[in-house]
């Protein structure tokens, strides 16, 4: 598995876009679901790391990586 350092900024608001992109489908399957909170997970993160003095970065691995950016 391959990990990057990402600023957090740029994750944190890459990683709402894909939330409000993930709202907008009218799913419930559990793979869904699944994917949505991953999501909210690593918003949560990049958001807490941008906020944080002194921390700008953000270590992803490549699957969190292509789950934002599928849907942003």
């Amino acid at each position: 598995m391959s990990y990057a350092a990402i600023d957090a900024a740029r994750v944190a608001k890459a990683s709402e876009s894909a939330l409000q992109t993930l709202s907008t489908v009218k799913e419930t399957s559990e793979a869904h679901q699944r994917k949505t909170i991953m999501i909210e997970r690593i918003h949560a993160l990049a958001k807490a790391a941008s906020e944080t003095k002194d921390c700008n970065a953000i270590t992803l691995t490549s699957e969190e990586f292509w789950l934002i950016s599928k849907n942003w």
